[in-house]
């Protein structure tokens, strides 16, 4: 094996695929390596599971296939790792709980690992999340809790939900992983850990043998290194050969900016590292316009009044192993989140998909084909043992780490978190890019074309 400069779950889809496909290195060697990779990191919270005898098999099919000029293209022989609520065929899924460790084995792969499997993709293992997805911080008491490897002070949150998918790509252990975006899950462990996050339209892919969250709002999407990877991911699993997504030439974008809520108790140095990336955008000649969102505003009231959609969608999902011996051996944070969806009636619940419904309507019309520019997240990563201590603190600070991301949920929007620089203790900022449902060609476009000025 030729020497290579960075271990290869530090390179990005791209790069691994250039050596690859020209045959400078083996799938079973990158393969071998990533495990290896894998095992000897120091943070056994990361995966809960690794697939070394189903990885190698494919690895192995992977070569076989390069060596005889039948390449399924350039995702073939690449490695990637899939949150632990994606079946697996032979194991269970046991969604970061450890009450789903004795459930039934997958008989099949989910829809999505299927088809990143007909692409040629190394399913290398399944990552650390919070337990039942149900948190934005990536604490999880049952199978440790990876830490943010940009830190150097002290051992800080992850993000969640998609904590293990957002640290293997950071920490270079794999070159992407999958993730689940229901408030944010994508976008926040991207922009905790400076790496790409790509939240999907919600129905944009099958969603067959994905544990749900609340599946009024669920999505998928890739966690990776660039957003030409999330394209080539995007693709294959919606079962394409080869992307759709065009590279135009670059036209200045239209983004409005939120006045409201999204900036509320942002740190200073997140909203410098924005600000500064909107700066780059304007001098690269994009429009720029700030407005109030009435959505914003009107979200808030409504989950005062009758509840948040999500919890009441847990809660219709758990509700019968919260009421029996199995809560016990459930995170209580994610108990007591769950249960206040009890709160939320069946008439509560239909009022709140109805004014759901309007105010989407109302905010596409507001938005039309402008994209949406806020900070992902308005903090950088916390430290965790302030949220360990102090119930009150972890979802005070759960609340806040969701609040941004958690409004693209609701309205149902798209949306990409791409790294804009650094804020408190040099941790990484994200500047979110979204846009109406069904504009994820619009938005991928828009992100290739402007992610390195956004970067700086």
């Amino acid at each position: 094996m030729p020497a290579v400069t960075k271990p290869f779950g530090a390179m990005s889809i791209a790069e691994l695929s250039a050596l690859i496909q020209t045959g400078s290195v083996d799938p079973v060697d990158v393969t071998e390596a990533v495990l290896a990779g894998i095992k000897a990191s120091p943070d056994k919270a990361i995966f809960v599971t690794l697939l070394d005898d189903r990885a190698l098999t494919e690895a192995k099919a992977s070569s076989k296939r390069l060596k005889e000029g039948r390449s399924l293209g350039a995702l073939d022989g690449i490695p990637i790792a899939w949150k632990d609520l994606f079946d697996i065929e032979g194991l269970p899924t046991t969604a970061g709980s450890k009450v789903l460790k004795t459930a039934p084995p997958a008989t099949k792969d989910a829809a999505v690992v299927d088809l990143l499997k007909q692409a040629g993709m190394i399913a290398v293992g399944r990552t650390n999340m919070s337990e039942f997805a149900f948190s934005g911080i990536g604490i999880n008491p049952h199978y440790g809790t990876p830490h943010n490897p940009r830190a150097k002070d002290a051992p800080r949150i992850p993000g969640g939900s998609s904590s293990g998918s957002g640290v293997a790509v950071a920490a270079g252990l794999v070159p992407v992983a999958m993730g689940t975006d229901t408030g944010g899950s994508i976008r926040i462990p991207s922009a905790l850990n400076g790496i790409i996050g790509y939240k999907a339209t919600r129905g944009r892919y099958a969603m067959g043998g994905v544990y749900p969250l609340a599946t009024s709002l669920d999505s998928l999407g890739p966690l990776c290194r660039s957003v030409q990877d999330a394209v080539w991911i995007d693709a294959a699993m919606r079962g394409l050969a080869v992307p759709q997504t065009a590279r135009k030439q670059v036209q200045p974008l239209d983004v409005v900016i939120p006045t409201n809520i999204v900036f509320d108790g942002a740190e200073p140095g997140v909203v410098a590292a924005f600000e500064a990336a909107v700066g780059r955008l304007e001098k690269a000649g994009c429009r720029v316009s700030r407005i109030a969102f009435p959505s914003f505003d009107e979200l808030p009231q409504l989950m005062a009044k009758y509840g948040p959609l999500v919890t009441a969608e847990a809660f219709a999902l758990h509700r019968e192993r919260l009421a029996g011996p199995a809560a016990a051996d459930i995170d209580h944070r994610v108990v007591a989140r769950t249960r206040l969806g009890e709160r939320t009636g069946m008439a509560d619940y239909i009022a709140i998909l109805e004014a759901r419904s309007r105010m989407i309507a109302e905010t596409e019309a507001l938005i039309g084909d402008r994209f949406v520019a806020m900070p992902s997240v308005a903090h950088v990563a916390p430290k965790i043992e302030p949220l360990l201590a102090d119930d009150d603190a972890f979802f005070a600070m759960n609340g806040k780490t969701l609040r941004n991301t958690g409004f693209g949920n609701f309205l149902d929007w798209c949306g990409v978190s791409i790294p804009c620089g650094t804020g408190d203790a040099d941790m990484p900022a994200g500047f979110l890019l979204s846009a109406n449902a069904g504009r994820d060609e619009p938005l991928l476009q828009a992100a290739m074309a402007y992610e390195e000025t956004i970067r700086g």
